[in-house]
């Protein structure tokens, strides 16, 4: 089983970048965290803030990836792009956001990415990550295709 997890801009300071929003943990010892805990799983990753590297990154691996974790950052709200990509994959991409967004400022609470993605988590910090990672593997026991 492959699995991305493809990060947005800003993404590369969580740690560091307001830690009570965000949290003290980097994603680099989130992503050691993951691939110690789903060891069968090939976990691909990449951060950028480059809105065009994120795009060619979920064609390159939505056609041959189990599944696909995106935390799209501010382009969240604002990139058509990523979300044609999105809608493009065959993979099935579960949208985590670390902070409630629907709690933050107004121009945080519309998504352009959440209508093509077979779920969302908002809010939840960086245990986002290992739900989606948890569903996407049927490691919960409900997994991928369950309605329940």
């Amino acid at each position: 089983m492959r699995i991305a997890i493809i990060n947005g801009p800003n993404l590369n300071l969580v740690g560091i970048r307001e830690p009570g929003i965000y949290g003290d943990r980097s994603m680099d010892s989130l992503i050691d965290f993951l691939k110690k805990s789903f060891s069968s799983v090939e976990l691909i990753h990449l951060q950028s803030n480059i809105e065009g590297e994120l795009v060619t990154f979920i064609q390159d691996q939505g056609f041959s990836c189990d599944g696909i974790i995106l935390n799209p950052g501010g382009y969240t709200h604002t990139s058509i792009a990523i979300a044609d990509a999105v809608a493009a994959v065959k993979a099935p991409v579960i949208e985590v956001h670390i902070s409630n967004t629907a709690a933050r400022e107004e121009q945080r609470h519309v998504s352009l990415i959440s209508k093509y993605c077979k779920g969302s988590i908002f809010g939840l910090g960086l245990e986002g990550y290992e739900l989606a990672m948890q569903w996407l593997t049927g490691a919960t026991g409900f997994g991928k295709g369950s309605n329940g």
